[in-house]
């Protein structure tokens, strides 16, 4: 299963046949499977199997395929007659179906009904219709009882991650659960399923591919336990899960698979503004909040160190009283073991930052320098550490900053700022940019 909303079913059967051209039909696959997809494989050795003709028959039989397909054509109504003893039979023609039952009653010059209090008999059952979504096959057989192997892709049947992450009191220290969600709308059920999840970022499929041959085993990995086994598969990484499980059609199944109960956590406050403006002069300051972050470092050594597939994160924290409290939800992308993960919870309601442009000297048609004035006002009772990151993309250089020096950053450059509790903060920094060949 893909977290792109699709899944590739494997499924061995035996087939009971009888030696050379045979017509069968294969019930029980997906609904939104994809035809082009479908994969036909002998198990045995030396049996000889061919696919003359395929046909997918997803016209699935309903009260309204019933009648779409019996438009033009002669249905009786039958009535029950409780004073006689017997229901009463009428004659009538199908007019239109699908959006209701139309009628006509007593041959061509008869009345048209709508809204029946009887019932429809068909004479039989038409031709296309089937009562579960089918693939029916033209096969050559050299053996009568033939082991297979069908796969293919259907859409609607994919995985989720999705990760709580517990804060303690202090915000230092958090306890990290993960959990797989499983939806299943394909339109089958699959029961005592070796489940397979690939983790990663899988090319958009303009066409259907054929179908990939995984593995059902895998090898075991690295950090906390889990009912999954991770290995990886081309820049791809395959889970799998160490007991047979049932998906059913129309289904949401949760199972977890990472506990990490006691990881450090470092709070971050981020000052992003809106980009730079250096091409001219302009008088009215910006105000922004800053943006609370959490970083966690997902290495082994402190109590992590797997791969976590993209999903989405919840945070919690208990307040004064013991109750859990929601603090805000994330989307995370793909996160390698060794690297950090970064979420960004909101906006504080203690920290905000005021740039103003305190200066503007144009040099020619296409460069300037600026000079700028942010101002950092901390309304909490602690002190904070506040990283400022402005952006541009033109062509600069930093003539100078003050009280701390940048560093550089992508598209831009950034401070790293005490401010006081109840206090301010201020930087100064002097800009020149380009922004075309001449000046």
């Amino acid at each position: 299963m893909y977290t792109s909303n699709f899944a590739l079913v494997r499924e061995r059967r035996h087939l009971r046949l009888h030696p050379g051209r045979v017509a069968l039909d294969y019930a029980d696959v997906a609904a939104e499977l994809e035809p082009a997809t479908v994969q036909l494989e002998a198990l045995d050795r030396g049996a000889a199997l061919s696919v003359l003709e395929q046909n997918y028959r997803y016209d699935l039989l309903s009260p309204a395929s019933l009648l779409e397909k019996y438009v033009g054509r002669r249905v009786s109504l039958v009535r029950a007659d409780e004073r006689a003893g017997r229901d009463q039979v009428r004659a009538a023609e199908v007019l239109a179906g699908p959006n209701g039952p139309v009628l006509r009653v007593g041959g061509a010059s008869g009345e048209v009904v709508t809204g029946l209090g009887e019932r429809i008999v068909f004479p039989e059952l038409p031709a296309g219709l089937a009562a579960r979504p089918t693939l029916s096959w033209l096969l050559e057989s050299a053996l009568p009882e033939p082991r297979v192997e069908v796969s293919y892709l259907t859409r609607h049947l994919g995985w989720q991650a999705d990760y709580v992450l517990q804060l303690a009191a202090g915000g230092t220290r958090g306890a990290l659960q993960g959990w797989v969600t499983l939806d299943n709308q394909s339109g089958a059920s699959f029961r005592g399923a070796k489940l397979a999840l690939v983790a990663g970022d899988v090319q958009s499929r303009t066409a259907a591919p054929l179908p990939l041959r995984l593995p059902f085993a895998v090898a075991p990995a690295s950090g906390p336990a889990s009912p999954l086994r991770e290995e990886p598969l081309f820049e791809y990484h395959l889970y799998g899960l160490d007991r047979p499980v049932d998906v059913l059609d129309k289904e949401r199944k949760q199972f977890g698979w990472l506990d990490a109960p006691e990881l450090p956590v470092e709070r971050r406050l981020l000052m992003r503004g809106a980009e730079l403006d250096l091409r001219r002069a302009h008088s009215e300051p910006h105000l922004d909040p800053a943006h609370v972050l959490l970083r966690l470092e997902n290495r082994a050594a402190l109590g992590l160190g797997v791969p976590l597939p993209k999903g989405t994160l919840r945070v919690y924290q208990s307040d004064a009283s013991g109750a859990q409290q929601f603090l805000a939800e994330a989307a995370i992308d793909h996160t390698p073991r060794d690297e950090t993960l970064e979420v960004e919870l909101g906006s504080s309601l203690d920290v905000v930052a005021e740039r103003r442009q305190v200066g503007w000297q144009a040099l020619g048609a296409c460069a300037s320098e600026s000079e700028w004035r942010t101002e950092l006002r901390n309304h909490g009772a602690a002190a904070v550490e506040v990283e400022v990151r402005e952006l541009t993309s033109l062509d600069f250089e930093l003539l100078s900053a003050g009280p701390v020096p940048a560093a550089k950053a992508a598209g831009g450059f950034s401070f790293q700022l005490a401010v006081p509790a109840g206090g301010t903060s201020v930087l100064a920094y002097r800009v020149r940019a380009r922004w075309c060949g001449g000046g």
